[in-house]
């Protein structure tokens, strides 16, 4: 079941519950004595994690890695999401708790020009809403 639930989460574009389901797969896995086998589902939902700037699931991811018997790599910071200047704007913004009329009053756009960008970073970040938006560490 966690297989046919990665190909959907693959086909779907989502990554993060792509790590998601892998970080629970390497759990499992890992409790049923098969820890070299969670290991590469514990690197890949690690490094998504990372990518997302999500510390929480990324420490669980380390932990869990770590108790498989490996220990975990240092990612290099030019592999990170890359979101534009304003796409990080915004997305700070909104985490602040702003709203998009809010947000697009402060930097002097449309509130629809504001759901652009943040569908934009929705879409880079892996995220369906505000509040896992606000879990990410965005600089």
């Amino acid at each position: 079941m966690f297989q046919e639930s990665l190909g959907y989460h693959d086909r779907a574009g989502r990554p993060m519950d792509a790590a998601r389901t892998q970080l629970a797969y390497g759990e499992w896995l890992r409790r049923n004595q098969r820890r070299v086998d969670a290991r590469q589902h514990l690197r890949d939902a690690l490094e998504t994690f990372q990518d997302m700037r999500a510390a929480n699931l990324a420490a669980r991811a380390n932990q869990e890695l770590r108790a498989s018997g490996e220990t975990a790599r240092k990612r290099d910071p030019s592999t990170l999401v890359k979101l534009t200047p304003t796409e990080l704007q915004i997305a700070q913004l909104v985490t602040s708790g702003l709203s998009n009329q809010e947000v697009a009053a402060q930097c002097w756009i449309s509130p629809r020009t504001v759901a652009f960008h943040l569908r934009n970073v929705f879409a880079k970040a892996g995220v369906t809403s505000r509040g896992e938006l606000a879990q990410l560490d965005l600089g």
